[in-house]
C-alpha cells in the first residue's frame, strides 16, 4: 500500500503523528542548522539555490504572493530572497515548529519575511492568495500527503506554482552506498552532534531514513500531483536523485 503521510513510530492517527513530528522538530531546532549542513556536506546549499533559480521568473515580481510553507529554519526562505527585486511584497515562512521559526526569525531580521505559525494541512490563507508555494524537506512529514497538495491547491491562484523540493533513494551502486550511509552512518553522526534527544537515543536521526524510505517515488508522487489537480507536473533530480524538485502548477481557468 503506497504511504500516505508520515507516520513516526508509536504513532496511530493522523493527529498524533503531526504532534510527534511537531515535536521532534522542536527538540532538535537548536542544532538543525549544523546537522543539515554537516550529514549533506553542505550539498543542501546547492539544492535550495537551485530549487529557488527555478521559480526565479515569479521570485522576480515585487507583488508576487509568495509561501514557504514547512521553512524549519528559514534556508529556502533566504534562498528565495535572493531573487526578490528591492521593496518586494513579504516572503510567508510558515512552520508549525515554534522552535524551528524562532531560529529562523534571526536569519529574517532586516529581509522582507513574514513569520507564519501554521499548520501545511489548514493553511489561514484565503483560497486562490499565492502566486507560489515553496516547500524544502517538510512535505514528507506531513501526515497526509494528498491532503497537503490538495491544500496548497486550494491557496494558489490559477496558473500559481508549487515546488516540493525533497529527498529521494537512487538506485544502482550510488544507491546502495548512500543506503548505508544513510541508514547507518547518519544516525551516528546526528546523536553525536544533537545527543540524546528528550531522553530518545535514536527517535529523530533513526526518523529520517525511515521517512525518506518510506516516501513516494518520483513516479507516485507526480501521479499524486495529477490527481490532486495540478498539471505540468514534473520532477529533476539532483545530485544523483539524492534528492529532487517536484514542479507543477495550479491549471489556469478556461
Amino acid at each position: 500500500m503506497p504511504a500516505t503521510g508520515a507516520k513516526p513510530i508509536d504513532t496511530a492517527d493522523e493527529a498524533s503523528a503531526a504532534q510527534a513530528v511537531r515535536q521532534m522538530f522542536d527538540s532538535i531546532a537548536p542544532r538543525y542548522d549544523l546537522l543539515n549542513h554537516v550529514l549533506s556536506a553542505n550539498v543542501d546549499r546547492l539544492w535550495w539555490r537551485r530549487a529557488a533559480q527555478r521559480f526565479c521568473t515569479v521570485l522576480a515580481r515585487p507583488d508576487a504572493a509568495i509561501l514557504d510553507i514547512c521553512c524549519g529554519t528559514g534556508d529556502m526562505t533566504m534562498a528565495l530572497l535572493k531573487h526578490r527585486p528591492q521593496g518586494a511584497r513579504s516572503i510567508l515562512a510558515g512552520d508549525f515548529s515554534r522552535g524551528m521559526l524562532a531560529r529562523g526569525a534571526h536569519k529574517f531580521a532586516r529581509h522582507a519575511v513574514t513569520v507564519l505559525e501554521a499548520d501545511a494541512l489548514h493553511l489561514p490563507l484565503r483560497n486562490g492568495s499565492l502566486d507560489l508555494v515553496v516547500t524544502a524537506f517538510g512535505f514528507r512529514n506531513l501526515a497526509n500527503y494528498e491532503a497537503g497538495l490538495r491544500e496548497f491547491h486550494r491557496v494558489l491562484k490559477p496558473g500559481g506554482q508549487l515546488g516540493i523540493l525533497e529527498f529521494s533513494e537512487p538506485g544502482g551502486l550510488i544507491g546502495k552506498a548512500y543506503a548505508v550511509y544513510f541508514r547507518r552512518v547518519l544516525p551516528a553522526i546526528g546523536r553525536m552532534i544533537c545527543g540524546p534527544v528528550s531522553g530518545d537515543v535514536a527517535g529523530p536521526y533513526t526518523y529520517l531514513p525511515t521517512s525518506v524510505g518510506n516516501f513516494p517515488p518520483p513516479a507516485a508522487m507526480l501521479g499524486m500531483l495529477r490527481t490532486t489537480g495540478y498539471s505540468e507536473a514534473a520532477w529533476q533530480p539532483y545530485t544523483f536523485g539524492i534528492a529532487g524538485l517536484y514542479t507543477a502548477a495550479r491549471a489556469t481557468v478556461s
